[in-house]
């Protein structure tokens, strides 16, 4: 038995989950998530609707895996629909900000290129059921960097457009400069130093 798959999924008042076919249905103050059931996965909605119980068919590899898999997303589904999922990002670097203009989120991540051109401007769309909210819009120094925050119901989507983002200009060793997570770590490097003659 999968340790993850045998675990019940409890649903909290304010959400409602219905199966209908090979589909799981999630809806919750947050948004409305489905997912298609494995042909091997059995889900169940039980104890009117406050409990979700995920079995199996078979005990191969494939299918203990898929058990697990199968009870990790719709217990992302129902925590999103009901708390929602966030990334925070800082962008650190002298010039460096962030701005959301409609459905765009515009990046300024770097100098002016020859001819005018901002070799590192970019343009992101932001995807159905995400939200972004810029909390500071431009960094001062590399020290006190825009942030930006990503919230959303679905963990997947939020999560990728995050990676999406941070890997336009990951930070770089020496002095830090790029688009980080909050909580991730920079190990920092030394510069070369000048030789004394």
């Amino acid at each position: 038995m999968s340790r993850i798959g045998k675990k019940p999924i409890s649903v909290p008042s304010g959400v409602k989950a219905e199966i209908a076919g090979k589909l799981v249905k999630v809806s919750g103050p947050k948004g409305n998530l489905t997912f298609d059931i494995p042909s091997i996965i059995q889900v169940a909605v039980e104890d009117d609707g406050k409990l979700i119980r995920v079995g199996r068919e078979g005990d191969d590899r494939t299918a203990r895996s898929m058990h697990g898999m199968a009870r990790a997303m719709i217990n992302n589904m129902v925590v999103g629909v009901n708390q929602g999922y966030e990334k925070r990002l800082h962008v650190y670097g002298t010039g460096y900000g962030c701005n959301l203009a409609g459905n765009k989120l515009q990046l300024n991540c770097g100098f002016m290129g020859r001819g005018g051109k901002n070799k590192y401007q970019f343009e992101f769309e932001v995807p159905n059921g995400v939200e972004v909210e810029v909390e500071v819009a431009a960094a001062r120094g590399d020290s006190d960097p825009a942030k930006m925050v990503i919230r959303g119901c679905d963990k997947q989507v939020v999560g990728q457009f995050a990676a999406v983002i941070r890997k336009t200009r990951p930070p770089e060793p020496y002095k830090g400069k790029g688009i980080r997570y909050h909580d991730e770590v920079v190990k920092r490097k030394a510069g070369k130093a000048l030789a004394g003659g």
